[in-house]
């Protein structure tokens, strides 16, 4: 009778020791399933930060930006005064609109007809919409990596949802690069014609909006005979779009 109870109780240790194993093995360290949980997780508190600084630069002026940083570490200066729109001849806006994005008041974000064209340009022109500008300028960094492209995308939307269209032209006047290590429309009316930015004339409006593409190459107040055309082009440009509306939505 000794026999069968031993190996009753060998049956019972052996069936509680594939018990334990088993219960370690679901227990263990799974590298997979753990860096899914921190992918997830990092990607949900990056989303969370970004969305409470869309509100927040909605009534908060950006104090530095990624690109304002890096020209500072390069050169060693920069020259960059934030300035409201009240404060800024209404023509500058208007410039602006018209050199970079003219379809500004008609689109949610992203131009898809602009788009199109670069495409089919080869992507040696710009697509970029003000508001995408923006989105870069603000949140991210400057180049043309997928992921930074990602990223813009993700986030112009919620940028038009949260802010109005003239917020977004007042913070794009303040932190777009319009000269080397120039910042914003008022250090440029003062870098270039000496002025502050309300008193900024169509002519001078219109030189500063040319340089936008190409800030460290050209000048505003030495401009070339085609950067000449091109300021002509935007001045005509920026009296079309108040005549016929498209400025409607940044302007009283």
């Amino acid at each position: 009778m000794a026999r069968p109870a031993g190996k009753r109780s060998s049956s019972k240790r052996k069936s509680s020791g594939d018990t334990t194993r088993e219960a370690l093995r679901h227990r263990g360290f799974h590298p997979f399933r753990w860096a899914g949980f921190w992918v997830l997780r990092g990607t949900t508190i990056l989303i969370v930060v970004i969305l409470a600084l869309v509100v927040l630069y909605r009534f908060v002026n950006p104090p530095l930006t990624h690109t304002i940083w890096s020209e500072y570490r390069r050169i060693g200066k920069v020259e960059r005064d934030w300035v409201p729109i009240e404060d800024v001849a209404p023509v500058v806006a208007r410039s602006v609109v018209a050199a970079e994005d003219a379809n500004y008041c008609l689109h949610w974000g992203f131009d898809v007809v602009a788009i199109r064209k670069a495409l089919e340009d080869g992507g040696n022109r710009g697509g970029s919409t003000i508001s995408q500008q923006v989105v870069k300028n603000v949140f991210l960094w400057q180049g043309r990596s997928w992921i930074r492209k990602a990223l813009e995308a993700a986030i112009t939307p919620a940028v038009e949802a949260i802010w109005p269209k003239r917020r977004i032209i007042e913070v794009y006047l303040n932190v777009a690069e319009m000269g080397e290590g120039v910042f914003g429309i008022d250090a440029a009316a003062r870098h270039y014609f000496n002025v502050s930015p309300d008193k900024l004339s169509a002519q001078q409006a219109a030189a500063i909006a040319a340089v936008l593409p190409d800030p460290k190459d050209r000048s505003a107040s030495r401009p070339t005979s085609w950067l000449k055309k091109r300021a002509a082009g935007i001045r005509d440009g920026a009296a079309t779009i108040r005549a016929d509306g498209r400025a409607a939505c940044f302007e009283d």
